[in-house]
């Protein structure tokens, strides 16, 4: 006669329930020899379990008591095959002794652009810190948080002298909680780890901008590369990054009748479809219409000598800040909300997916204000 193995649940403090199993007839028991029909599994369920953690907790638990369930049967029963549970249970062991690492590079070698730079830079962190050899299984709680320790007392891999910057750190270690999430449906992972683990708060960063008097002495000021000279001015008209300035094409600039100037092009970040309308002052800087196929902005590069030569022009115009050709983006965003456009439209301009992106502009902007009021001093002194 076979043997009945069933899971059943006995209430107890905390509201919990303990797990046991409900054998049918009843077995030996393993330390006495005396019929029994019960084995408590010491495992336990939240009774009416409400928050996520613990229907998470209440989920994994049951799986864990069944596969003791069948396991039991199997072995009273002696069956000669395995169940689909015990098959999923040995695909996910097999699964588990496999590296994480290259699962890791494998997915950073599909992305593109940017994107893929950024996931090849937090592989390079994974694999020095791991030496290549961490597999699905060894992946858990604890190598997520000393991994994450890592990175924010790492050295950056550009120098040795100067440490990764915590909004580095918060982009490395995003990746390696998305290729979690990607294991996870790949069938790599039993659980979803990525959704336990917090990510690192990213730090507050400077966002230096140039004023509307600043930008005129730049006008002003003759810079050794003159395609750089009108690329960043652009910029500062339209908000528009490097990389989609770079990239642009006349066949993109399009003339509307009574509605002025407007490029539709495809952001290289976002890779968001966009329609910014242009003023004409910022039209002028195109310089003369090519073929259809042509760049803009025809041998503009990025480089370490282009920087150079962008640092030579904002020194020659008098200007001592820490300048970038992204502040100039910055400029657009901070000059508009100060002279009273509304940030949802800003944020538009700009091709924000959130308007909390935008937000940290208009901080600037009423930091600016407070500046200003503080400006005007009086002598109360008798």
């Amino acid at each position: 006669m076979a043997i009945k193995v069933k899971l059943r649940t006995k209430a107890i403090s905390g509201n919990r329930q303990s797990l046991y199993l409900d054998f049918y007839p009843a077995i030996p028991d393993p330390k006495t020899g005396k019929p029994t029909r019960r084995e408590f599994l010491g495992l336990y369920l939240f009774d009416k379990a409400k928050n996520p953690f613990d229907k998470q907790h209440n989920k994994e638990t049951q799986d864990i008591a069944e596969s003791i369930r069948q396991k039991r049967e199997n072995i009273l029963n002696k069956p000669e095959i395995y169940s689909d549970f015990e098959k999923e249970q040995k695909r996910l062991k097999e699964q588990g002794e496999k590296c994480f690492v290259e699962y890791f590079k494998q997915l950073a070698n599909k992305r593109k652009a940017s994107n893929h730079d950024n996931w090849i830079s937090a592989y390079h962190y994974l694999e020095k810190y791991t030496k290549g050899t961490l597999t699905f299984s060894a992946l858990n709680e604890r190598f997520c948080e000393d991994f994450k320790e890592y990175l924010l007392t790492s050295p950056s891999n550009r120098s040795s002298k100067t440490a990764l910057s915590q909004n580095s750190a918060v982009s490395y270690f995003n990746k390696l909680k998305a290729a979690m999430k990607q294991a996870y449906k790949d069938g790599y992972l039993a659980t979803n780890l990525n959704s336990k683990i917090e990510t690192i708060k990213p730090a507050e960063t400077q966002r230096n901008y140039l004023t509307l008097e600043e930008l005129n002495s730049l006008v002003k000021t003759e810079c050794t590369i003159p395609i750089l000279k009108q690329a960043a001015l652009f910029s500062a008209l339209t908000g528009l990054r490097f990389s989609d300035i770079q990239k642009l094409l006349w066949s993109e600039i399009e003339y509307i009748e009574k509605q002025g100037y407007f490029i539709h092009f495809k952001q290289q970040k976002t890779k968001g479809v966009e329609v910014l309308p242009i003023s004409e002052q910022a039209y002028s800087l195109l310089g003369e219409l090519k073929e259809a196929t042509d760049k803009v902005f025809k041998d503009l590069s990025y480089s370490a000598h282009i920087n150079n030569h962008l640092f030579k022009w904002i020194i020659k115009a008098g200007i001592t800040k820490d300048i970038t050709f992204h502040c100039f983006r910055h400029t657009f965003a901070t000059l508009q909300l100060s002279n009273g456009t509304d940030i949802y439209t800003v944020s538009k301009m700009l091709g924000h997916r959130e308007l909390k992106t935008t937000q940290v502009y208009a901080k600037i902007v009423d930091q600016s204000k407070r500046d200003a009021a503080n400006k005007i001093v009086l002598d109360f002194t008798k």
